[in-house]
């Protein structure tokens, strides 16, 4: 008995079993399930495969190179500095042109600082005293310019005085600019050369026009739709790209940003793979004290004696970033067959659907289930034809064995 009990399991494991339908002749449930197959194969075709293009293998690995030069010469006439000329390797930081670079366009200047002793600046809060005591000798001043030497530079006893320093003197003067120095900045220009690959398809490129004409940078300026590939940019055209004024950012300084673009369907050939700039301003623009871009540096010198003086410059100006980014597509038949394949899948989706809608939400709904569902009753009589059949196929067998 049990070994034939197994036997019959382990012969059940090479039954087929089939879904059983049925028609149904309703119009609104019908049109239904039309409607959701259209909406699925709209999504499957237009999409997936129209819009994301999903029948192509994609590579977002871009691997790029920037390369940056300016160009322009500015002059400026202050008090302290006297007429100076600027030139691209004086207003540009740093010089040997990367992704991220720093144009000078306004500056206040501190000339001929020497190191020896001087008062403390008095915007300088640790820097105040009342008495000797209270400028520690040899103590660092807490966001100041030097190291305490031990005095108390008074103008009268009744006055708050300010601590004797050694640092690089004079002191820093402190006064905020009225206009940007470098006014015509915003004429130079920034020559923007990148290269691309993506390795997947080992597929580069250049955002450089490909022409013998070697006059063509020299009179190029870039234009969407004249000039798609002249990567010779004027700071004032970037700026107002960005939706800014580059003179209200002069004064003060700000950051913009640079991005560059590549969408590569490379079905379509090397031809249709083309840079897309986009700028925008990356610095706070709202009235606060944090409002610009500035940092200070130093230019060091000696005189006949030998003694070493420095100017020191603080320097407002625009920081340009740039950043590459790019997705590069090609046909492949994997991602092709995964999205077919949940195409069909998810048709069987919308019969579901309208099989919820037929059993459960339509008034025939119980005599669409027992047509569809084989309950007890059909089972026990299927079972009887079952063990009939199973007896005349026996008594056939004893026949021809007989």
């Amino acid at each position: 008995m049990a070994g034939n009990l197994c036997k019959g399991y382990f012969f059940s494991l090479f039954d087929y079993k089939t879904e059983k339908y049925i028609v149904a002749k309703n119009k609104r449930v019908g049109v239904l399930y039309r409607l959701i197959q259209l909406c699925l194969l709209g999504y499957l075709i237009g999409w997936v495969f129209v819009s994301k293009k999903g029948y192509q293998e994609t590579d977002e690995a871009i691997q790029s190179s920037v390369i940056t030069k300016l160009k322009g010469v500015s002059v400026t006439n202050t008090t302290e500095s006297g007429l100076l000329v600027w030139g691209p390797e004086d207003y540009g930081i740093p010089p040997q042109g990367e992704a991220v670079l720093f144009v000078v366009t306004n500056f206040l200047e501190t000339p001929n600082q020497k190191l020896g002793y001087c008062p403390e600046s008095p915007k300088v809060l640790d820097g105040h005293c009342l008495e000797d005591e209270d400028c520690e000798e040899g103590k660092l001043v807490a966001v100041g310019h030097g190291v305490m030497s031990g005095r108390c530079l008074r103008k009268d006893e009744n006055s708050t005085g300010s601590c004797e320093i050694f640092a690089w003197c004079p002191i820093e003067r402190k006064f905020k600019p009225q206009g940007p120095l470098l006014a015509n900045a915003e004429n130079f220009t920034i020559y923007m050369k990148n290269f691309i690959q993506f390795p997947k398809f080992k597929f580069s490129k250049s955002n450089v026009l490909e022409t013998t004409d070697e006059s063509y940078l020299k009179k190029c300026r870039y234009n969407e739709e004249l000039n798609p590939y002249c990567p010779i940019f004027r700071l004032g055209d970037i700026t107002s790209r960005a939706g800014h004024n580059f003179q209200d950012m002069a004064t003060f300084g700000g950051s913009i940003g640079i991005m560059i673009q590549w969408d590569c369907d490379l079905d379509k050939g090397y031809s249709s793979c083309h840079p897309q700039y986009h700028f925008t301003r990356l610095d706070i623009t709202n009235k606060t004290i944090t409002v610009g871009f500035n940092f200070r540096h130093a230019r060091y010198y000696k005189d006949a004696a030998g003694e070493t003086y420095r100017s020191l410059f603080k320097v407002y100006g625009v920081r340009f970033n740039i950043m590459v980014h790019g997705k590069a597509g090609k046909f492949s038949i994997i991602p092709t067959a995964i999205n077919v394949g949940s195409g069909l899948a998810l048709m069987g989706a919308g019969a579901f659907l309208c099989d919820m809608v037929l059993l459960y939400l339509m008034k025939k709904g119980t005599s669409y289930r027992e047509r569809k569902f084989e309950g007890p009753r059909n089972m026990k009589s299927t079972s009887n034809e079952n063990s009939v059949e199973d007896k005349k196929d026996a008594e056939e067998q004893d026949d021809l064995t007989s």
